[in-house]
């Protein structure tokens, strides 16, 4: 067998950038207050599945969700109709929290419409629409009017409604790498700045249940029958949410900052994570290296922490071989599901509320951790003020991304 190279690919600091708005909207609720709440109380947003196509017996998949509750009576507004669909009522939800859309509006005003990037992340984008309008097709094969928009069946969809919806000009992207995509529009943001592609960067991602999701997961006999518990010795398995959440990156502000960023894509498997957590390791060390930081600086570090046996279990493991014992890591996924693509912003903004409010938050339903697990999981709440933490997001087919982010002046 060959050896490994783990290489941490980047020799030198980058510039930070300041996170100057930041929100996110979960089966919690709207807003990051919602999700800090949910977390301070140790209070899980899961439900029993009650949404979706039916399975043979008539039944809904027996499995719990993380459902966004009253998209269904929140229709978007008149001007942006042809974007209709859940996926996009969800993206204009949590844009419209937390003082994000106005922030959006200055940077514009300041910077001008084309200095201005969109950088989101969808694992599904609108596909529900596409699955409605297959269950209903015409006669002739057609798709009934009311769906009949092309811009709608697109990965693109996202990114297609915020720019109408924003008026921007400036480069909008993309990405679309499973459970890693909303972690990279930080890195892909932080490139473009970098570059002189634009001033200010809107980063995001939305991912909303459907009917591919959950029988899709459940195909690969990923999903679990009971809420899920990650990093627990009886896991059986992801219970799957939907999410949305915004943060607005730019090269100068108040508040947290984003200091580094790794990737690192080891190409495994289509669905099983490298088992020495090759791409796992590499995104980390690039994180730490572009931040010019050791890891034994780190105080928090959001895991990815699916409860799926085998991804847990080598998370966990390279978490113990590159952090000491004194790092504080815990999965959030027991309280908001696994969002899929929106998972790395929403799990950003997690990380960003640990360092705001000085607690680490802890795994919720995780009774008896694995002894694959190291010394750094967090079970249970936990004050400590944290000045720097980190949030791991990895997808199907070893994408993966660490972000590091910083309390405090940028340095």
């Amino acid at each position: 067998m060959a050896a490994i190279v783990d290489r941490a690919g980047a020799s030198a600091p980058v510039p930070a950038l300041a996170v100057t708005a930041w929100t996110a909207t979960t089966a919690a609720g709207p807003g990051r207050g919602a999700l800090a709440g949910a977390l301070r109380e140790e209070r899980s947003a899961l439900r029993r599945n009650d949404f979706g196509p039916r399975c043979g017996n008539g039944e809904p998949l027996p499995c719990w969700i993380g459902r966004v509750a009253g998209l269904e009576e929140s229709p978007l507004p008149a001007s942006l109709s042809d974007w209709e669909c859940r996926n996009n009522r969800l993206a204009w939800l949590a844009l419209r929290q937390d003082g994000v859309l106005e922030a959006a509006t200055r940077a514009i005003a300041r910077y001008g419409a084309g200095r201005v990037a969109l950088v989101v992340g969808t694992s599904t984008a609108s596909i529900g629409a596409t699955e409605e309008g297959y269950a209903a097709l015409q006669p002739d094969g057609r798709l009934p009017r009311q769906l009949a928009r092309p811009q709608l069946h697109s990965p693109h969809s996202l990114g297609g409604f915020l720019q109408q919806a924003l008026g921007l000009g400036g480069p909008v992207q993309t990405v679309a790498t499973a459970c890693s995509s909303s972690a990279k529009v930080f890195a892909q943001a932080a490139r473009l700045l970098r570059a002189g592609f634009a001033d200010a960067a809107l980063v995001g991602g939305v991912d909303t249940l459907c009917g591919s999701v959950l029988f899709g997961f459940n195909a690969l006999e990923l999903v679990s029958p009971e809420p899920c518990r990650p990093f627990d010795v009886a896991r059986r398995g992801l219970s799957l949410g939907e999410a949305g959440g915004f943060a607005l990156l730019e090269r100068e502000g108040d508040g947290p900052w984003l200091v580094g960023y790794g990737e690192s894509s080891d190409a495994h498997h289509m669905s099983s994570p490298h088992p020495e957590g090759l791409g796992a390791r590499l995104a980390m060390r690039q994180a730490l290296a572009r931040a010019g930081r050791r890891a034994g600086e780190v105080d928090y570090i959001n895991l990815h922490g699916t409860a799926t046996p085998k991804s847990d279990e080598v998370e966990a493991a390279a978490v113990a071989a590159l952090f000491p014992a004194s790092t504080r890591a815990s999965s959030t996924k027991g309280v908001t599901g696994h969002t899929l693509g929106a998972a790395g912003i929403v799990e950003s903004v997690v990380v960003l509320l640990a360092l705001e409010q000085g607690f680490v938050p802890g795994t919720q339903n995780c009774g008896t951790p694995d002894p694959a697990c190291g010394p750094q999981l967090a079970l249970r709440n936990e004050p400590r003020e944290c000045r720097l933490a980190m949030n791991n997001s990895f997808g199907f087919g070893g994408n993966n991304c660490s972000l590091l982010f910083e309390r405090g002046p940028a340095r």
